[in-house]
């Protein structure tokens, strides 16, 4: 079930809201946070019921882990835990990459297993694996299961984050004040749900329809359509996951919970490691907490200890953080792209680091131009995972295959022939029209405030209940083809 479908917003989200406050005023709690929890797994398995015995399994398994290092402590429970986690994740996201993998260095025929990717497994899986962490260093408390189930499960969180942490959902949860209907929290959500949905319907997918022309175009693509198909993409990603985190924390918000941010402007950061920590910023803060940290101690202490190579601090730093998006790039998705996309990841980040040292400020247009070019450049590896057909598009984005304005163009910029420039047809479609949804969101993401800037100082009038009612009515309106969002798939 996805968030900006009908069934969604006309029936399934009025059913669960008024169960669920109907069973805070008149039945025992635990049945009301039963009764959301047992929702979200309904929600969890609209998509595909083979996958609730997975989830579930998962779940139980954790828990039972997490009472255990609750009471006793011991490292080896926690090495379990997370080699079940990993093992789980890696045998569905993974096994199969690994298999072809295979096949092509040894000339092998090993039949694949083509797996489907169960729904939401990175996400839940990293929220398990901090939760027993938290347990071993014994910032837990002994939660039951309903509460744990609900915790995992939520189903505004659930399928693509935030990423959240149990302190920060559980007490919301158990507390008296947010057990009744709130309607400063529903305006305020309805707000930013529907900012959410209008990214999405209105802006994502409209813009995903020149990235599917131009990436079924590549071998003839050349410099400026190659520039507006990848724009259009980093504007599509922006839209389509910020929105279903607005979305998320929207519909978190009617039922008095507050989801933790996930974006804050990151196409307005000026330098490569601003803009990494503002986006998907709940995914950030856990790589850091639970295994950057952790993982620059045991490479300090075990390999660069050992190692016949002295480095300084910051050499071993820079190592670190380019191993641990590497990670990340692995954590979003088994293919090389993934990797490469990882590694330039943190490449950026290092060499921002480097260049910091020399304590030379850029002016506020080169930096920005920079790390924006920087981050649709290396986004190519995001989106298209045959690397030959990657490279095409790094070949036109760079001018190597040519500089040829659409035809369209050739009454306004007509004089730009005498500098070798030609105007002539080629395969991307409605290119007015790609140029002008490519143009409205820079203006959106750079000329205003983000959705959770907007949220802190919302406040219901009447022109405002007015502007989210045509917000609201236009986006379902445009419901005429319902998509996955894209972090579905990771």
């Amino acid at each position: 079930m996805l968030f900006n479908s009908p069934q969604f917003i006309f029936f399934f989200l009025p059913v669960v809201f008024t169960g669920y406050f109907v069973l805070n005023r008149f039945a025992p709690l635990y049945t009301s946070r039963a009764w959301l929890a047992a929702c979200s797994l309904f929600f969890y398995g609209y998509w595909n019921p083979r996958y609730l015995p997975l989830i579930l399994l998962s779940i139980t398994v954790n828990f039972f882990i997490g009472r255990l290092l609750i009471l006793h402590r011991q490292h080896a429970l926690l090495v379990f835990g997370i080699i079940f986690n990993l093992l789980l994740l890696g045998y569905f996201k993974y096994f199969d990459f690994f298999l072809t993998n295979l096949n092509s260095l040894f000339s092998a025929h090993v039949p694949l297993l083509n797996l489907v990717l169960p729904l939401a497994i990175s996400f839940f899986t990293f929220q398990q694996i901090s939760y027993l962490v938290d347990c071993r260093k014994g910032k837990v408390e002994n939660y039951n299961f309903i509460n744990y189930l609900l915790f995992i499960t939520f189903f505004p969180h659930l399928i693509a984050g935030p990423i959240v942490h149990h302190r920060v959902m559980m007490p919301q949860f158990q507390s008296n004040k947010n057990l009744n209907i709130n309607y400063e929290n529903i305006a305020s959500g309805i707000f930013i749900f529907a900012i959410g949905l209008f990214k999405k319907v209105i802006l994502a997918d409209h813009l995903s329809g020149t990235v599917f022309d131009g990436t079924n175009n590549l071998a003839t693509i050349t410099f400026f359509d190659a520039w507006t198909v990848i724009l259009s993409y980093t504007l599509q990603l922006y839209f389509d996951f910020s929105g279903y985190s607005d979305m998320a924390i929207g519909l978190a918000l009617l039922f008095n919970i507050k989801l933790p941010i996930n974006f804050d402007s990151p196409y307005k950061a000026t330098n490569f490691q601003d803009l990494v920590a503002r986006w998907h910023i709940t995914l950030t803060r856990f790589l850091y907490e639970y295994v950057y940290y952790p993982m620059n101690r045991w490479l300090t202490k075990k390999l660069f200890a050992s190692s016949r190579i002295k480095m300084g601090t910051e050499a071993k730093t820079w190592i670190n953080v380019i191993l641990l998006f590497f990670l990340s790039g692995i954590w979003h998705g088994a293919g090389w792209n993934f990797m490469i996309w990882g590694l330039l990841m943190g490449v950026g980040v290092v060499i921002y680091r480097m260049w910091s040292r020399l304590n030379i400020k850029l002016p506020f247009f080169i930096g920005w131009g920079l790390t924006f070019s920087y981050i649709n450049l290396i986004l190519v590896f995001f989106r298209i995972s045959d690397l030959d057909q990657a490279l095409l598009l790094i070949k036109a984005l760079l001018g190597l295959n040519g500089f040829i304005l659409p035809e369209q163009l050739s009454p306004f910029l007509s004089p730009l022939s005498a500098f070798g420039l030609r105007f002539e047809s080629t395969a991307l479609k409605d290119k007015v029209s790609a140029l002008g949804f490519v143009l409205l969101g820079l203006i959106l993401i750079l000329g205003f405030k983000n959705s959770s800037q907007l949220i802190k100082s919302f406040k219901p009038t009447f022109l405002r209940a007015l502007f989210i009612t045509a917000l609201m009515v236009y986006s379902i309106l445009s419901l005429t083809k319902i998509s996955e969002f894209l972090y579905f798939k990771f």
